[in-house]
Parts: structure tokens; C-alpha cells; sequence
């Protein structure tokens, strides 16, 4: 039978591409190193718009803290208080599930 001859009544109509089933899924599924890659890029861009700001704020300040007195530059002492206000976010943020943890085997030796 050739590619050209009329299609007889008894044999179904092939249907149109759009009238398809929809593709089937990707195979391919998000993974944790593409969200540790996604983290180093993010991370990455964070870092180069950080550099930028510590090197346009290189003048000295002068700091006192509890009798102590030393200088930085401005850009560095911005970033050191950011970094450790992460830090304290990060031991609270510790100490809570930590807690939690402990509730929650205290919950379950009781429920047994």
C-alpha cells in the first residue's frame, strides 16, 4: 500500500499532533547536587557583590567595644558584624532544635 492512497473508512484516523497524549516526564529529576550547584552560584554572586562593597569602603573607622579600641575599614567592619550576627542567628537556631529533638524523645519513651 503507498503512502498515497486514500485512507479507507475501516482504518482509524491518525490523530493530530497537538490531540497527542502530553509528553512523558523528564527524566531527568532535580537532585541535590543540582541544588548544591544552584547554592554555589547563588553563594558565589553573593561573595563578588560583597568584595565590591569592601573594596569601595576601604576608609578606616575607628571602633571601641568594652575598653578595647582598634580601626577597620569600614567595608570590613560591616561585614564582620553581619557575619557574626549569622553566627548568634545560627546558635539560636541550634539551641532550638536541639530542644526540639529532646521533647520529641521525651514524647516518644512516653507514648510506648
Amino acid at each position: 500500500m503507498s503512502s498515497d492512497s486514500p485512507v479507507s473508512p475501516d482504518q482509524p484516523v491518525p490523530a493530530p499532533a497537538q490531540d497527542r497524549a502530553s509528553p512523558p516526564e523528564s527524566a531527568v529529576k532535580f537532585t541535590r547536587t543540582a541544588s548544591v550547584w544552584t547554592s554555589l552560584t547563588a553563594g558565589f554572586l553573593i561573595l563578588i557583590v560583597l568584595l565590591i562593597f569592601i573594596a569601595q569602603n576601604t576608609a578606616s573607622a575607628q571602633f571601641a567595644f568594652l575598653g578595647w579600641r582598634w580601626s577597620l575599614p569600614l567595608g570590613v567592619a560591616i561585614l564582620l558584624a553581619a557575619v557574626c550576627g549569622g553566627l548568634i542567628t545560627v546558635l539560636a537556631g541550634t539551641a532550638r532544635i536541639y530542644q526540639l529533638r529532646r521533647a520529641a524523645k521525651k514524647n516518644l519513651a512516653v507514648g510506648r
